[in-house]
């Protein structure tokens, strides 16, 4: 079995997703610790949060800020954001990030807040 595994992001198939859409890698990989998404932000996403999962943003492209437990943060292109498990969070902008969950992306954590912003 191959110690590494190799993913081409921008070929996955996009899903939606709070943030806007997605393209996950690594959610098959045994005994994997992360997955990894790149993510298209369109405008503003969905207010939510996550029960156990903390996230790293890294952001590739464009600007606008991240709402995180209701503080405005402006971001830029290569800023990098961590995410702790319950803060309620969401992009705001035209910006395209990578998203690494830890432990891997499980959609039963994934929590939108029915009347928050974004929805």
């Amino acid at each position: 079995m191959e110690r590494y595994a190799v993913v081409q992001l921008d070929q996955l198939p996009p899903v939606p997703c709070p943030c806007g859409t997605a393209r996950r890698g690594f959610g098959g990989v045994p005994g994997g610790l992360a997955t990894v998404h790149l993510v298209e932000i369109e405008g503003e996403a969905a207010l939510h949060h996550h029960g156990r999962t903390t996230e790293i943003y890294v952001v590739l492209e464009g600007e606008g800020h991240l709402e995180l437990d209701g503080n405005r943060l402006p971001v830029l292109p290569l800023m990098a954001v961590m995410i702790h498990p319950g803060c309620r969070h969401r992009a705001v902008g035209r910006m395209r990030l990578l998203n690494i969950p830890i432990p891997p992306f499980d959609p039963a954590d994934e929590f939108v807040d029915a009347a928050g912003p974004g929805r």
